[in-house]
């Protein structure tokens, strides 16, 4: 994680230069970036799920993803600001600073498990590792170390593709509602830019609060002695359905301010999937919670890929932006009952060959 920020921070900091230079240095940034962009989430699952117990974790998810969306709702207020003063360099600039000084912080207050840190109590180290024990208590048995994950046993598995789906569907929704709400804002309510990256910003503060009270609903739904499965279940259908159902009414809004209202209420009501599939990677597969979020990711980062990209295309041959929400709409009810048939909520054998 370390690594990845700092690499990250470099990148968003070098950007500004690398273009003045040439096209070629600018990709060489921008792939820089993502590459160490994609150790976070990974790293995230896999920190929560050795520091957290089960009845904890969709707090604990809901506030670092807190931190993800308060990041994007701060860049897209803060960056028309920062141009207007400093011109293009500002936001690299201060935002590639601020990388490298969470990074000093973080490594001097993280260590890789409960046991490894010094900082810690005795009452919350006993705490932590008795809530363990109970959630899982097969992991006490000595394991044979591997080096390299059973990825095929891990795709052979119905869990892991309704993981793979959800995180694809979520990415799709992401970044296509990140990358063009403030253009959509523009050409269809003729908002100005700097209004529109406003317009933008306030869904994401909005799905940062809504994603903690998610995750401490899903919390109290286990300890009140509803299954992990069903929970999950609940939360992820909240997190797809909810969307869906909101960007057919974005389509429909007559003024800037009621298609703000729509949207916020769609990215809000997506926070709820964080308690649904980000999660559950740490469930089925404690000990792989960070190569299936790798894994996911991947499926999820070329979603977006073609979800952003693929909306301009759709955009210039259909001449309607609305039908591209709409078609994400539909993808996010087909998401949705893929999850609910094929997911589960508990710990998945992936280590040992099941006979036929």
């Amino acid at each position: 994680m370390g690594w990845g920020v700092a690499l990250w921070s470099l990148a968003t900091f070098l950007t500004p230069w690398a273009a003045e230079t040439s096209l070629w240095a600018l990709l060489a940034m921008r792939a820089l970036l993502g590459v160490a962009e994609g150790v976070a989430l990974p790293c995230m699952n896999n920190m929560v799920a050795r520091w957290f117990p089960q009845m904890e974790r969709a707090r604990a998810v809901g506030l670092a993803m807190a931190g993800f969306q308060l990041g994007s709702a701060i860049g897209l207020t803060l960056s028309p600001i920062l141009m207007s003063q400093g011109g293009i360099f500002g936001p690299f600039v201060i935002f590639g600073l601020s990388g490298f000084l969470w990074v000093l912080v973080w490594l001097s207050a993280i260590s890789r498990t409960p046991d490894r840190n010094p900082q810690i109590s005795k009452s919350e180290l006993e705490y932590i590792l008795d809530k363990r024990q109970k959630s899982f208590p097969t992991e006490s048995r000595p394991k044979t170390t591997r080096v390299i994950p059973p990825f095929r046993r891990l795709l052979s598995k119905l869990p892991t593709w309704s993981l793979i789906v959800a995180n694809a569907m979520h990415s799709w929704g992401f970044f296509v509602i990140l990358s063009w709400m403030p253009i959509y804002f523009n050409s269809i309510y003729h908002v100005d830019l700097r209004q529109a990256a406003w317009f933008s910003a306030v869904p994401w503060a909005v799905m940062a609060i809504m994603g903690y009270f998610g995750g401490l609903w899903s919390d109290l739904l286990i300890q009140s002695g509803i299954s992990v499965t069903l929970t999950r279940k609940i939360m992820q259908s909240i997190g797809f359905v909810g969307p869906g159902i909101a960007l057919i009414g974005l389509t429909t809004a007559k003024s800037p301010t009621i298609a703000s209202a729509w949207l916020t209420l769609a990215v809000g009501l997506k926070s709820f999937s964080h308690s649904g599939f980000l999660v559950n990677l740490q469930e089925i597969a404690p000990h792989y919670a960070g190569v299936l979020h790798g894994m996911s990711n991947t499926a999820g980062t070329l979603a977006a890929i073609v979800g952003t990209v693929g909306a301009g295309f759709f955009v210039e041959l259909v001449g309607s932006f609305q039908g591209f929400l709409l078609l994400t709409s539909l993808l996010y009810f087909l998401s949705s009952l893929f999850y609910i048939l094929f997911s589960t909520g508990e710990r998945v054998n992936f280590d040992e060959t099941v006979p036929c």
